[in-house]
C-alpha cells in the first residue's frame, strides 16, 4: 500500500522542496501539497478507499473533515462508506459547524484530513463533534507527517509516515541561511 501511495503522490506532485512556513507555524525545507492529488478524481478514490477501510464495518454515519484540506476527502470517504459527508471551517479563529451542518448525540464519526503535522486542526475537529454528543471513531488521513508522534486521543491511521524534520521559526536553519520562505498552505492566521 505504502508503496503505491507514493507511486500516487509522486504521480501527481505532491511532494514540494524548499522553505515553507506549515500551517502550525513551524518551517520545513519540504512540504506535501495534497491538494495536488485531489484534483486527479481516479487517484482521490483510490486514496480515499485505503483511507476508509479500516472503518468500513464500525457503523460510520458522518465523515468529517476540515476546512479546506478535508473537504474532498471527506466527501469522497463519505460517498465510499455510504453516509453523509460534512465539514468544519474556521469562524473567528476556531473551527466550527457552520451552513447549517450539525451531529447529532451518539453518532457515529470518522474524521479525516490530507496531512497531520501537529493535529492541531484535527483535534478541534475532535472537540467540536463531542461537544456535539457525537462518538468519534477514530481519525484518519493521507500523511501523517510526524512519523506516529501525534497524540490525537483517538484510534489514529494513516496512509503513509513520513518524519520530515520541522523547526521553530526563530531555530530555522533555512531563515538563517537566507532562504526566502513559502506559505503554500491555505491557512492564512
Amino acid at each position: 500500500m505504502k508503496e503505491r501511495v507514493l507511486e500516487i503522490f509522486k504521480e501527481s506532485g505532491v511532494l514540494l522542496e524548499g522553505h515553507f512556513t506549515l500551517t502550525s507555524g513551524r518551517h520545513s525545507e519540504k512540504y506535501l501539497q495534497c491538494a495536488q492529488v485531489l484534483q486527479y478524481p481516479e487517484y482521490t478514490e483510490e486514496l480515499c478507499r485505503m483511507l476508509v477501510e479500516s472503518f468500513k464495518d464500525k457503523g460510520v454515519e458522518v465523515v468529517v473533515g476540515p476546512a479546506m484540506g478535508g473537504i474532498i476527502i471527506a466527501y469522497e470517504g463519505a460517498r465510499l462508506l455510504k453516509c453523509r459527508s460534512i465539514f468544519a471551517e474556521r469562524e473567528e479563529g476556531k473551527m466550527a459547524l457552520r451552513r447549517g451542518f450539525g451531529l447529532s448525540k451518539g453518532q457515529k464519526v470518522l474524521v479525516v484530513e490530507d496531512v497531520i503535522t501537529t493535529g492541531g486542526s484535527v483535534k478541534e475537529v475532535i472537540n467540536l463533534a463531542q461537544k456535539e454528543g457525537a462518538e468519534v471513531l477514530g481519525v484518519s488521513s493521507f500523511v501523517d507527517r510526524r512519523g506516529g508522534e501525534a497524540d490525537l486521543g483517538v484510534f489514529f491511521n494513516s496512509l503513509i509516515s513520513f518524519q520530515i524534520e520541522t523547526y521553530a521559526p526563530q531555530e530555522c536553519p533555512l531563515c538563517k541561511k537566507g532562504l526566502p520562505l513559502i506559505k503554500p498552505g491555505s491557512r492564512k492566521e
